[in-house]
């Protein structure tokens, strides 16, 4: 390791310590710079900026989903964001997947049972307020995130903001 990575890695503060300090940024971006999952990033976030449950609640969490309205729905690979708007449509399980049927650019077919944790981030991000339901696999990766919509000022909606709050709450106990 070249003298002026130590000298960075050694300079830089505890993963908790910076997102207690500042919890903006791209997860990603800062799992990488810590050598850590995105997973654990998110975990190491103050409390108030997260709640974890357990992949088991993956269909009522998807379910709940749909009543949101059209949300934003991303996933994040090392190669691509792919973002899409859209409600979340209502889903079944079958063939090993959750199948997403209905109305919306948003469909497909997820893994559920790959799926290991669940987490609400209420965070800063790019400077503004912002809440996600992220879903994270066994190698602490997301496979995808849902995001409260904003208004035409930037704002987020308040009605997701409230679902969002009352979801968090009643799973987190």
């Amino acid at each position: 390791m070249s003298e002026a990575l130590s000298t960075e890695a050694t300079a830089r503060p505890p993963l908790r310590e910076r997102l207690a300090k500042n919890a903006d940024g791209i997860l990603e971006q800062i799992a990488r710079d810590y050598g850590v999952s995105t997973f654990e990033a998110v975990e190491a976030l103050p409390d108030a900026h997260r709640s974890i449950v357990a992949g088991s609640a993956f269909e009522k969490i998807l379910t709940a989903l749909t009543a949101w309205g059209p949300v934003v729905f991303i996933v994040h690979t090392p190669d691509i964001v792919l973002e899409c708007e859209g409600p979340i449509p209502p889903g079944t399980i079958g063939r090993g997947y959750f199948n997403l049927h209905g109305d919306s650019p948003i469909g497909g077919h997820i893994k559920a049972e790959n799926c290991t944790h669940i987490a609400f981030v209420a965070r800063p991000f790019m400077g503004r307020e912002s809440r996600s339901v992220q879903f994270f696999n066994g190698a602490g990766e997301a496979m995808f995130k849902i995001f409260v919509r904003r208004d035409e000022q930037r704002e987020l909606i308040k009605e997701q903001v409230a679902l969002f709050d009352d979801l968090r709450a009643g799973l987190s106990g």
